[in-house]
């Protein structure tokens, strides 16, 4: 049975105080493409993420590029992350400039260091 890739809004963090709890109370590690800050919440809850861009990224086009590519590759990998957490990735300014595969790379090793992957 195929598994649904589908990755819809309730999967991800929306609201401000969701962000500000996340980075408060999770734990951070941090790369040269981006940071990634987890918080293990409720084990019956689906993993769900957020996404920070700042305007240090770049400009809108470039922001909103490397946004899509980040909610991409967390939606390809969410099944393989274990339930009950709440992430937040903040891509840093260098990202602006790195391929999806780097920025793939990046993740899956922030995510490994995190140990949120299933083996």
């Amino acid at each position: 049975m195929p598994r649904d890739l589908s990755f819809p809004k309730q999967s991800r963090l929306t609201r401000p105080t969701e962000f500000q709890r996340v980075r408060q109370e999770g734990a951070v590690w941090r790369g040269s493409l981006m940071t990634v800050a987890i918080l293990r919440d409720e084990p019956a809850e689906k993993m769900r993420a957020g996404f920070i861009t700042s305007r240090k990224v770049g400009g809108a086009v470039i922001r909103n590029r490397v946004r899509r590519r980040l909610r991409e590759i967390v939606r390809c990998h969410q099944h393989e992350a274990i339930d009950g957490i709440w992430m937040v990735v903040i891509a840093s300014s260098r990202s602006a400039a790195a391929s999806y595969r780097a920025l793939e790379d990046e993740w899956l090793r922030l995510s490994k260091r995190a140990s949120i992957l299933t083996p």
